[in-house]
C-alpha cells in the first residue's frame, strides 16, 4: 500500500489495515491468547497476541494523546514521557503491563475503540491540517498518524500470520 498522501488515503489505509488484523484476530483462541510464544517488539523476547493486542492500544492512545495535546496548545512529549525514540521496547513493555490483567475480548475492544476515535479523528482533518506542514520534525500529523496506526497494523499482522501458522491454527 502507498503512503497516505490525503485525509482520504490515510482514512482508507487505516480502515483497510485495521479491517484484515480483526479478521486474523478473530481467529485466535482466547484460551491461547496469553500465551507468550510470539517474537515480542524488544529483541529477544517473547510476547503474546493478547500482548500485540495491547501495544496497538498503546501507540493508538499515544497518538490520541498526542493530537489532544497539540489541539489545547500543550507541547507533545514524542514519543512519551519518560521515554526516547530509542526506548521503544521499553515502552512496549509498558503497554504490555499496562494490560496485563484484562481479557483478551477486552482488550480486542478497547483496540476497537481506539481505532474509532483514530479514524474520527482522522475523520475530523482536512488535508491542510495533515499534511499541509511538518508536526514533528520532518513529519506531517499524517505521517505520524500512519507510522502508528496502519503500519504497525500491518506490521502485527505478519507477526499474527506468523504466529498462527506455527502454532498450526
Amino acid at each position: 500500500m502507498a503512503v497516505p498522501q490525503t485525509q482520504q488515503e490515510l482514512l482508507q489505509a487505516i480502515q483497510t489495515t485495521y479491517a484484515k488484523l480483526v479478521a486474523d484476530l478473530a481467529t485466535v483462541p482466547p484460551e491461547r491468547a496469553r500465551e507468550a510464544t510470539m517474537e515480542g517488539h524488544a529483541k529477544g523476547t517473547l510476547m503474546s497476541v493478547a500482548d500485540l493486542v495491547a501495544y496497538l492500544v498503546g501507540w493508538n492512545a499515544l497518538v490520541l494523546k498526542w493530537c489532544e495535546r497539540d489541539a489545547r496548545g500543550e507541547p507533545v512529549d514524542f514519543p512519551e514521557t519518560g521515554f526516547g525514540w530509542n526506548e521503544l521496547g521499553r515502552l512496549a513493555q509498558t503497554f504490555y503491563a499496562d494490560r496485563a490483567d484484562l481479557s483478551f475480548p477486552v482488550l480486542l475492544q478497547q483496540l476497537a475503540d481506539v481505532n474509532a476515535r483514530i479514524v474520527a479523528l482522522v475523520a475530523s482533518g482536512t488535508d491542510a491540517s495533515l499534511y499541509g506542514c511538518d508536526w514533528y520534525r520532518t513529519y506531517t500529523k499524517g505521517r505520524m498518524i500512519q507510522f502508528n496506526t496502519s503500519s504497525p497494523y500491518a506490521n502485527a499482522r505478519t507477526r499474527l500470520r506468523k504466529w498462527l501458522r506455527a502454532q498450526g491454527i
